[in-house]
Order: C-alpha cells, then structure tokens, then sequence
C-alpha cells in the first residue's frame, strides 16, 4: 500500500500564502490575479499555482473577470452575515456539547485546557506581531478544537464550507473593525466556561462573539460600499 504524504503539497503552499495575503489586506478585493507574475513571486512554477487558483475559486476568494482572468472576490455583506450565523449554530452546538463532556468524562477537561491555552498562546503571539493571517488561521483551529471535543464527527465537516467564506471575512474584521486583543479575550472566556463544564454559559458566550462579529463586519462592508461607489 502506498504511503500518504503528510506535508502539505506545492499547491496548498501556494494557496495558503495566497490566502495570508488576502487575509492581511496585501492582496484586497479586487485585486487582478496574474498567474505568471505570482509563480515569479513565490519562486514556484504555474502548475502548482493553477491548482491553487482552482481552490481558491472553489473557496469564493476569487473568480473570473472575463477575459482579463482572475480577481479577489469582493465580499458580500448580507452573504458574509449568512455564512457567520449558521456558524453561530453549529459552534454554540459544539461548546454545549464539549463543556457538557469536560464535565461528565474524567480527564476532558484537561486536554481541553492544556490544548486550548496553547492555541491562545500563540493567538495572542499573532496579535503582539501584527500577523492578521496567522490569527485567522489559529482562531479556525481554536473552533476546530471545539468542534473535535463535542464528540460529534458531524460538526467539523458541517462547518467547513462555511470557514472557507469566513476566512477573508475575519480578515477583514481584524484590520478594519474589532480590537484583536478582544477577540482573543473573548477566545479565552468561552474556553474557561467549556473547562469548567457550564454548557449554557459556553453556548451564550460563543453565540454573542459570532454574532457580534457578523453585525460588525456587515457594518464595516456596508459603509465602504458608498466610498467606493464615489470613486469608480
């Protein structure tokens, strides 16, 4: 049987700067996606940053601009708010449920702990660094933890198609809206009351942060919308 490769291929390290860079606001919405001059740039050839355009298509990050081929995407305010309240559900399911283990099966709750800290730590590293990418991509896996300790293997997979749209989403948030260091507050509280084994307070924790996130970016979007009206 052959043996499966653990390191990430050529073309996800390709899609995973390209992401970091439309995270980070390098690469804002708009932007005209030209596949030689980023091979060029990334020290790669255009295979694997075909394969990665291909994904980030896939993910909505970026789509065709007819002939002139590929741009970010512009984000949709009412469709980005869609995307974060369905994720409001299935996260406030998955903090009811781990809390609710970390309270009734020995041990959970210290593995909870020990592994959600350390994500914490390195949030809060990101933060003091100004890495926006790399507190979007730990905030993703702070939820993921959540999602693996609800015990419900239907969570994650459920959630995925959503966090494809959010990723840019909470880019945005971070650079344009919202304190990181409170985001990050906020990380730290819903994992005290999921240690603890308060489901209820989890849930209502985690429900208000996704929610307040979603209000705050429709309202950032929204109020770029005439700005850039004006300009064209």
């Amino acid at each position: 049987m052959k043996i499966i490769q653990t390191q990430p291929s050529l073309a996800d390290q390709v899609y995973g700067a390209i992401v970091e860079e439309i995270c980070d606001g390098s690469l804002p919405a708009g932007s005209h996606l030209v596949q030689e001059q980023l091979a060029a740039r990334l020290g790669v050839s255009r295979q694997p940053v075909q394969q990665a355009m291909a994904l980030l298509k896939a993910d909505g990050m970026v789509e065709e601009m007819g002939r002139r081929g590929l741009q970010v995407t512009p984000l949709d305010p009412d469709l980005m708010r869609h995307h974060y309240e369905i994720r409001a559900v299935l996260d406030g399911l998955a903090v009811q449920a781990a809390a609710a283990r970390a309270r009734d099966i020995p041990g959970i709750a210290d593995e909870i702990a020990r592994r959600g800290s350390e994500i914490l730590k390195q949030g809060k590293a990101a933060v003091a660094n100004g890495a926006v990418g790399e507190q979007v991509r730990l905030d993703e896996e702070l939820h993921s933890l959540f999602y693996e300790y609800s015990g419900n293997p239907l969570l994650d997979r459920t959630a995925e198609p959503h966090w494809r749209f959010l990723r840019r989403a909470m880019g945005e948030v971070l650079r344009r809206a919202e304190l990181p260091c409170e985001i990050w507050r906020q990380h730290e509280e819903i994992l005290e009351a999921i240690v603890a084994g308060n489901p209820a307070r989890a849930e209502a924790l985690i429900v208000d942060h996704d929610l307040h996130a979603a209000e705050t970016l429709h309202r950032v979007l929204s109020e770029c919308e005439p700005a850039a009206s004006q300009a064209l």
